[in-house]
């Protein structure tokens, strides 16, 4: 048997969705240590899996390893379409385990395409593979103007850039009980008409951000500088999808974040993708502090949810075999 435990992930947002500039996209984000999946997979005859979702994705990683089959169960799941990247963990998860099981190696990143995850974002594959805070590089933009791949023929977006973020900081987790965010061809459809109007003077004041004051503070491990920055480009990439989801955040998620934003425990907040998630960095020390401001920001908005104070992670899915 293998088994491939793998964390959410948080996107903080592009670098660019201007199609006027040289590049295009260019994810920012970080690995967390839960909320988590949990996948086990064992060498079988045909495909068996305990849902049509993990079965799509056994059935794709068998085609691609060329085995016979894989008798795959998720333990542990991570909530679907709020932000954290499940799709992706999930597809690469399967991917891993049913490769472990076979004694083949997953290569996540050059079978992702074939999976159909990994064509704009980079973040969440290589959160799966080191975790982290990661900055990809994107795609040159003609790539998808002029000659827009077809579907499972791009190639996973490198990083640029990745740091281990320290072990002190925490990000306070606020799951809003409100309706799941954008993702498959609805997702589609809304990037699309972003980059059609997208300013391209965003992307300008973006690269500045992320030059000056994001790298710095990842480099240094320096906590209100690095909250401020992702803050800031959460702040800069809404203004891109104001008219997509009703506001620089989705409503009602901007009240929560500037609750949060005002909390002395926290050092940025923000919403991660479409949301419903929302953010906020805090460390050790006053995680609790920051956990109270965020339940307090939940019942001010007048919803309800769930609180989680979680860990950055700083490695790559486990993928243990035979309990090894």
């Amino acid at each position: 048997m293998a088994r491939v435990t793998a964390g959410a992930r948080l996107h903080f947002g592009f670098q660019s969705l201007a199609l006027a500039r040289e590049r295009l996209y260019g994810g920012v984000g970080c690995a967390l240590a839960e909320p988590r999946l949990v996948v086990d997979a064992r060498p079988a005859e045909t495909v068996h899996a305990d849902d049509p979702r993990t079965g799509e994705y056994a059935d794709r990683a068998v085609e691609l390893l060329g085995v016979s089959g894989a008798e795959v169960a998720v333990r542990e799941r991570l909530p679907r379409h709020v932000g954290l990247g499940s799709g992706t963990q999930l597809a690469l998860a399967v991917l891993a385990a049913v490769a472990r099981a076979h004694d083949r190696e997953p290569r996540v990143r050059e079978r992702a395409p074939a999976l159909g995850r990994g064509g704009r974002s980079g973040v969440g594959c290589a959160a799966f593979e080191r975790g982290g805070f990661v900055v990809d590089a994107g795609h040159r933009t003609e790539r998808f103007t002029a000659d827009p791949p077809a579907e499972g023929e791009w190639t996973v977006p490198e990083p640029i850039a990745r740091h281990a973020l320290p072990e002190a900081w925490r990000f306070v987790l606020v799951l809003p009980d409100l309706a799941a965010g954008r993702s498959g061809e609805g997702e589609e459809r809304s990037l699309e008409r972003v980059a059609a109007h997208a300013d391209p003077a965003i992307t300008d004041e973006i690269a500045k951000l992320v030059a000056r004051r994001l790298l710095p503070a990842a480099a240094e491990g320096s906590l209100k500088p690095f909250g401020s920055a992702i803050a800031e480009l959460g702040r800069l990439n809404g203004a891109w999808y104001a008219d997509e989801q009703g506001g620089v955040y989705r409503p009602p998620l901007g009240d929560l974040i500037d609750d949060l934003g005002a909390s002395a425990a926290i050092a940025g907040a923000g919403q991660s993708s479409w949301g419903p998630a929302v953010y906020g960095l805090t460390d050790d020390a006053h995680a609790e502090e920051a956990r109270t401001a965020a339940r307090d920001a939940l019942a001010s908005a007048g919803v309800d949810g769930n609180v989680v104070v979680c860990e950055p992670r700083n490695e790559g899915a486990r993928i243990e075999t035979n309990g090894n």
